[in-house]
């Protein structure tokens, strides 16, 4: 994936004004999101991470609901919902240049409390976890993950097992047609996070905003719920910079070794995924020798990757899914429930579907309700990484 050595940091590039909402409807309401990423951003460039190069505590998770939860300029006050899909909007400048990841110094010190529920790392060659609604158990599993130039990043082991196969959730077919669900956006709003987490079935996959404050608490709590867990990863959508996904955004023109560094930043904000999903990125995803780097690099780190229906054709010789169905570019319950039959009815043809959606209230209430109907209506439950093939 990753050059053995630390690519040329990428130039600057000019500061944007998000003054236009999001192309996709679903997405109007994380233009908060975008806006407490830029400040993130901003915080970095004027003063470096502030966890990177000093000991991390990972929080005990008997006590993460005491507390307000993990926060990132107090975005927990913040949840989406469809009034802030209709209004939101205005200018918000941030600078697009990436720190220096050579720069920020490795992450010593982490203190690793385990988990309520969850024994020791998994040593043996099987995936995580045991049986259903079971906590997956805490990463990073030994031989998973090296100490990068800013965080920890996955290998695969020694022993040819790979962070794909690894932390993804165990998977019975019961000869059903298998459904699975990706709810995204997650980390950056507490009470959102938590819900999602607490409320949807294990089988439901989760993707967390790499930009979190406090990413690998959420991960970890995911993980201690059931839930495998994807990462983010920001990418040039067409109408950029007017629609900005952050300053870590994967950038359809930029050299390969710029497209690693900047993937290798993301990919070292936590661990225990199993793989990436793309935020954003219609342009990025069009552009085959883009496509083709990220795809390299994923592979040589033994991660998967999914996408929400642009990358629909893309290869690269990696684990992948695309979503068919987006199921809350309209926010309203009704038009939710419309495109979850719709998954019904091509898991019927097809054997599997994969829909995706965003933690908007309405959507974590619409999926949780229907979850629950699955089985009675003669389909079986999976997570992401049950309807992937290798392509």
């Amino acid at each position: 994936m990753f050059a053995k050595t630390q690519p040329t940091p990428p130039p600057p590039a000019p500061r944007p004004n998000l003054r236009t909402m999001f192309s996709r409807p679903q997405a109007g309401a994380v233009a908060s999101f975008v806006l407490f990423a830029g400040f993130a951003g901003a915080l970095a460039l004027s003063a470096g991470d502030p966890r990177a190069g000093s000991p991390t505590v990972r929080l005990s998770l008997a006590h993460i609901d005491d507390v307000s939860g993990p926060t990132l300029s107090n975005v927990g006050t913040w949840a989406p919902t469809v009034d802030d899909a209709k209004t939101a909007g205005g200018a918000v400048e941030f600078s697009s240049t990436p720190e220096t990841v050579a720069d920020a110094g490795p992450i010593d010190g982490q203190v690793l409390i385990t988990m309520p529920g969850a024994g020791a790392a998994d040593t043996g060659q099987s995936p995580v976890g045991a049986g259903e609604g079971s906590a997956l158990q805490q990463a990073p599993l030994p031989g998973l993950s090296v100490q990068g130039p800013g965080g920890p990043l996955p290998v695969i082991s020694p022993d040819g097992r790979t962070p794909a196969q690894a932390y993804a959730r165990p998977f019975v077919a019961n000869g059903k047609p298998r459904i699975a669900l990706i709810i995204g956006g997650l980390g950056l709003n507490a009470k959102a996070t938590r819900e999602a987490i607490a409320d949807l079935p294990p089988e439901v996959t989760l993707s967390f905003v790499p930009y979190a404050d406090g990413l690998q608490g959420w991960i970890d709590m995911a993980r201690a719920a059931g839930h495998e867990v994807l990462l983010e990863a920001p990418m040039e959508p067409k109408d950029y910079p007017d629609n900005d996904p952050g300053p870590y955004t994967l950038m359809a023109a930029a050299p390969a070794a710029d497209t690693v560094h900047r993937l290798e930043w993301l990919l070292s904000r936590a661990t225990g995924y199993y793989g990436v999903t793309n935020y954003l990125g219609s342009k990025f995803t069009t552009s085959a020798p883009a496509m083709a780097t990220f795809a390299s690099a994923l592979r040589s780190r033994g991660l998967a990757f999914i996408d929400d229906g642009t990358a629909s054709t893309a290869g690269g010789g990696i684990l992948r899914a695309s979503a068919s169905r987006i199921v809350d570019d309209q926010l309203s319950a009704g038009a939710i429930d419309q495109q979850f039959a719709a998954l019904e009815t091509q898991a019927s043809r097809n054997g599997s579907a994969l829909g995706s959606g965003f933690a908007y209230p309405v959507t974590l209430e619409e999926a949780t309700r229907w979850a629950s109907t699955l089985s009675s209506k003669g389909y079986q439950l999976a997570p992401a990484s049950a309807v992937m093939a290798l392509r």
